[in-house]
């Protein structure tokens, strides 16, 4: 591994008399979608900047066989520019694999093949920069610019560089953390045990195989695909499968269609439209929308559990929904002992596990750290969480001229569609339209079937915007 230089070389990506229009802090599927929209619109000059070698998507949940939970028309680009060259049937039709694609008749793909075609994208698009650390954000109020310091990496991850770039606007796309409970956290950083996020699954499970008993935390569609991937490899009737959830129940994803409506655009603008104390009184109860199991999966559990009785007797697995870690503590060097609630019995036991595999989520990336000296600037709700408006800008001073727009980042202010992927493309186009305060990517006014909330008195209709013009003018 090479050395950290005593003195890095500077580079300078832009000046103050040239700076870019849009630079983008993350390269995740969003501001992956973002740079696809915007690489046409050759008036803009944007980059995207990111910490890793290259892109990658949950690699440590490509399980064999998993799919996307969004049709493949939830891609970066079609549902807003089904011509876009970055579609992902465009990205099969260079791969020669159209046609078999076509008689697959797959409708939801693998997600090895979601994260392959982000990865060609992210190769072909010239506007990212990956091994560029993001260190500080500053406004400069003189220039009327965004100043980001940086530390570009080497192929090892030291520090090769260190540069400064000048930008108009930004636009974070950071992306989340896993969440990591509580009393499991000292767990979880300890080696002797392993007490993993479903995050670094595939990086652990061999070694999780090994484990004569394995619990599994969390009833999402993660810990769906942990325990069925366990269950299959393991050998009947010594399966060692404990599968628990604070959920009342393994509950299945609201998959109707006029259930995913909420994952529109009409329900994200009527979302944000309602007062802070309702939206934060719908989220929490809306989780069947975006944490439920996949059907499919659900499905093949049962079968799988069901083929292991053909012969009698029951595997050795067990499903506790409606109880939740109250605490946990190490067995001697080898084991966990985790101490349980039942909410709904007022119950407490104990369980004594080999391996804990934590799918208990993903948090929102705070932005405090990154932000640091934009803070004071940060209009914030009465839970100290930043204001964000309808397109997807931070509320800031005045004081600041530049917009920082937020992806993945707003689920307060916007709704359970914000992490969706289906909303990846409109967002972007918001993003791009507000950005340019024109339309190089007109967006439907009607979306859904559902009209949520009451008509307006004004016009009687409801889930309607203005539409906006078409010439592309990059704003200053």
């Amino acid at each position: 591994m090479s050395s950290t230089p005593e003195a890095p070389l500077t580079t300078d990506t832009t000046s103050p008399d040239e700076p870019l229009d849009l630079a983008g802090i993350g390269i995740g599927p969003f501001n992956l979608s973002l740079a696809a929209l915007a690489h046409p619109l050759t008036q803009l000059r944007t980059a995207f900047y990111d910490q890793r070698p290259a892109f990658h998507w949950h690699p440590g949940l490509l399980i064999d066989g998993a799919t996307l939970q969004v049709p493949f028309l939830a891609d970066l680009v079609t549902l807003v520019d089904p011509a876009s060259p970055w579609t992902f049937l465009n990205y099969l039709k260079t791969r020669e694999r159209l046609f078999p694609f076509y008689f697959a008749e797959r409708f939801h793909i693998h997600r090895a093949e979601y994260d392959a075609y982000c990865r060609w994208v992210s190769e072909k698009l010239p506007t990212l920069h990956f091994g560029h650390q993001i260190d500080a954000v500053r406004w400069n109020p003189e220039r009327e610019l965004f100043e980001i310091d940086f530390t570009q990496l080497d192929t090892d991850g030291e520090a090769e560089a260190l540069g400064r770039t000048y930008a108009r606007n930004l636009v974070l796309g950071i992306g989340t953390t896993p969440h990591i409970p509580v009393p499991l956290r000292p767990l979880a950083e300890a080696p002797a045990v392993p007490v993993i996020h479903s995050a670094d699954y595939l990086d652990h499970r061999e070694r999780l195989l090994a484990a004569d008993h394995l619990t599994v935390i969390g009833a999402g569609q993660s810990g769906a695909e942990v325990f069925l991937d366990q269950l299959r490899a393991r050998p009947a009737g010594r399966e060692g499968l404990h599968w628990l959830a604070r959920t009342p129940a393994f509950a299945p994803m609201e998959y109707s269609k006029l259930g995913l409506e909420h994952f529109t655009p009409d329900y994200t603008r009527y979302f944000h439209a309602l007062p802070e104390r309702v939206r934060d009184d719908l989220v929490p109860g809306q989780w069947q929308l975006h944490k439920g199991i996949d059907h499919a999966t659900l499905a093949a559990v049962h079968d799988e559990l069901y083929r292991r009785t053909l012969d009698g007797g029951w595997p050795d697995t067990t499903l506790t929904p409606g109880v939740f870690v109250r605490t946990a503590g190490r067995v001697g060097t080898t084991k966990v002992e985790l101490h349980l609630d039942h909410l709904q019995q007022g119950t407490r036991s104990r369980l004594t596990t080999d391996a804990v595999v934590l799918a208990t989520g993903y948090r929102e990336r705070r932005m405090d750290t990154l932000l640091a000296a934009l803070d004071p600037y940060v209009r914030r709700d009465s839970g100290a969480r930043p204001r964000i408006d309808a397109h997807h800008r931070l509320v800031l001073d005045p004081a600041i001229t530049g917009s920082v727009y937020v992806q993945n980042a707003e689920t307060h202010t916007h709704g359970v569609g914000a992490p969706d992927l289906g909303l990846a493309a409109w967002r972007s186009a918001t993003i791009l339209n507000s950005l340019t305060d024109t339309a190089p990517y007109p967006l439907p006014t009607r979306t859904a079937f559902t009209s949520f909330g009451l008509p307006q008195p004004s016009t009687g209709r409801t889930g309607t915007v203005p539409r906006q013009g078409s010439t592309l003018v990059p704003r200053r």
